[in-house]
């Protein structure tokens, strides 16, 4: 048995059904009783923050984190994706032109997303199977398509609203605040979060003074029972 919400309806009551009878959904956190959480960087543009990020988990030891591609931004920039890819992180899908996918038919979708994955795979080896939508966007069309495809769509439970660029201390303190076990966090690792690279040192050392251990997405969904509604 476990916990699902229907595509779409966030604010809807969640409701027990047998697993096999679920419809395709996005997955926002994991119900664990330990205290792990997941990490994750999505990349459309710029070259400016990617690499310092990465260069924070590494003086930091943090040896596990999704980040998400989008196409264009992997072909442009190469090296950078292939470090991310070296230092052993997950990579996942972030489509290709950041548009809405609900506003288009499902062949764009197929399209979009085929073209993302082919860049990805052609820079990195890495063929993907994790997608997060741009602006997280999508509907129960969009899941199912996602679905048929062979991909899972990660939403996040924790927003950091890094891109917003509210002051360092605003997203530390939204980040570890609201971070609960199975948590995935959301923040940017492109040119438009121009101050992640001062919060992420302090999430990261107030997140283990917390007990928190940082694991992959795939790592969360492969030991916890999913949740597909966002915490309040």
């Amino acid at each position: 048995m476990a916990v699902l919400l229907s595509a779409g309806l966030i604010g809807a009551k969640p409701q027990t059904v047998m697993a096999a009878s679920k419809p395709p959904n996005a997955i926002y956190k994991v119900d664990t009783d330990k205290k792990v959480v997941a990490l994750t960087f999505d990349i459309s543009w710029g070259n400016k923050v990617p690499e310092p990020v990465l260069d924070i988990l590494q003086k930091e030891g943090v040896k596990k984190a999704t980040f998400f591609l989008s196409g264009p931004w992997t072909l442009r920039h190469p090296k950078i994706a292939k470090r991310i890819q070296n230092m052993g992180f997950e990579i996942g899908n972030h489509g290709n032109l950041h548009k809405d996918f609900s506003n288009y038919p499902n062949s764009w979708i197929r399209e979009q997303v085929a073209l993302s994955e082919k860049a990805i795979q052609q820079v990195t080896g890495v063929k993907t199977k994790l997608i997060r939508t741009p602006n997280g966007d999508f509907n129960p069309r969009v899941l199912k398509t996602l679905h048929d495809m062979g991909y899972t769509v990660i939403q996040w439970n924790t927003d950091s609203l890094d891109w917003k660029n509210p002051g360092e201390q605003a997203i530390v303190k939204r980040v570890v605040s609201r971070a609960v076990p199975g948590d995935i966090i959301l923040m940017h690792a492109s040119d438009s979060s121009k101050q992640i690279t001062v919060a992420l040192p302090q999430i990261i050392h107030q997140l283990r003074a917390k007990g928190y251990q940082f694991v992959t997405v795939s790592e969360l969904l492969s030991n916890a029972k999913v949740s597909t509604k966002v915490e309040s």
